[in-house]
């Protein structure tokens, strides 16, 4: 039978938000959670697992993050295609990201000089188990540089930065929000071609269960953010795409091409009348030419834009109801209560069973902010 757009949708929501399960489970078959530092009313990394964990609240994440023992989550901050959390075993594909033929003390893409720093910085890290970055400053007064966003940075803590992305380095834990590092060994054994391209089909295999179904643009979009999980094979990235086409189920929908993993299975049963606010980087949402082909509207993220200029909102969260995306809702806590403003793209359905959805969900909010009684 041939795969319609509602087929897609349904697609889209049934295997994003599966049915709520513990938070190491939930990671673990997720393998990544984009982060965002914005509170809105929620981080996006709590936003995002709100929906996927049983009873969850906002900050469990990171209240749990640093677990030792049987119990640990098993999950490290790290860039995938997108910084956020990722469990070990795809950190672990990723690293070291550098060329594994090359000596050890030649693999940073760095000048000379600045290798030298970041051998400092490692070695005061290692003699002391772990750091606090106003510790490094201290100790080493490297000045101020340029940040991403045009502002002033420590140098220590832009190096920090450069570190933990090389793998050199890992958060252990934050303290009010700053990480606080560690020393992080990887084994470096050399890889032939083989396992190079493995272990990208492996990043790409992640990457597409997280993001799927997709249109052959989004497809090829999602596989080229691989450069930043796995820089040292950015060359290779281009095979990755067309190797991840012939392995994928494929149909031709409404003249587009949409792919997703050949083991799940297109479902023609009935959504739930379950009401989700979901957050901008929600899985569902994320990818936002996607989102008009399954949902006819355009949808951004305005929080970087002028006030002026924003149309939805600061932190506009798109409201899915059933297997459609309808509006959207901003939400804030004022007084200890939360706030809700909401819009449509149409208008908001008279069904009964949406409003008594909606309400659902916000006291379900309620309950994840720990506003509720």
């Amino acid at each position: 039978m041939p795969v319609t757009p509602d087929d897609l949708r349904r697609l889209a929501v049934s295997q994003s938000l599966f049915p709520p399960t513990t938070l190491k489970r939930a990671l673990h078959r997720l393998q990544f959670v984009q982060a965002d530092p914005i509170r809105a009313p929620a981080r996006a990394q709590d936003l995002i697992l709100r929906h996927r964990v049983k009873d969850y609240r906002a900050g469990e994440l990171e209240r749990h993050y640093a677990s030792l023992g049987r119990n640990g989550l098993g999950v490290a901050e790290d860039f995938f295609i997108n910084y956020g959390f990722v469990t070990r075993e795809l950190q672990t594909l990723m690293h070291p990201r550098a060329d594994c033929r090359v000596p050890a003390e030649n693999r940073l893409p760095w000048p000379a000089a600045r290798r030298k720093r970041a051998q400092l910085l490692l070695d005061f890290v290692r003699e002391r188990g772990s750091v606090h970055p106003r510790e490094l400053d201290e100790h080493f007064s490297h000045g101020k540089v340029k940040n991403y966003w045009g502002g002033n940075s420590n140098a220590t803590t832009h190096l920090l930065d450069a570190m933990h992305y090389q793998g050199l380095l890992r958060v252990v834990r934050r303290e009010a929000g700053i990480r606080i590092y560690a020393a992080h060994e990887h084994a470096a054994e050399p890889l032939d071609e083989v396992a190079c391209d493995a272990r990208l089909d492996a990043l790409a295999d992640v990457a597409i269960r997280i993001y799927a179904p997709l249109p052959l643009g989004s497809l090829r979009f999602l596989l080229r953010r691989l450069r930043f999980a796995a820089p040292q094979w950015e060359s290779r990235v281009t095979g990755a795409i067309q190797r991840a086409k012939h392995r994928l189920a494929h149909s031709h929908v409404d003249g587009t091409d949409w792919y997703w993993p050949t083991e799940w299975k297109v479902s023609r049963g009935k959504p739930d009348d379950t009401v989700r606010l979901l957050a901008p980087f929600d899985p569902v949402v994320w990818d936002r030419w996607r989102f008009e082909k399954l949902w006819g509207w355009t949808y951004r993220f305005e929080a970087y834009t002028p006030a002026a200029k924003r149309v939805r909102g600061y932190y506009a969260m798109p409201m899915l109801w059933r297997d459609r995306v309808i509006g959207w809702a901003n939400l804030s806590v004022k007084k200890g209560s939360l706030q809700a403003d909401f819009g449509y793209v149409k208008s908001a359905p008279r069904d009964r069973a949406f409003a008594l959805g909606l309400e659902e969900e916000l006291e379900r909010v309620r309950m994840f902010l720990g506003l509720a009684a």
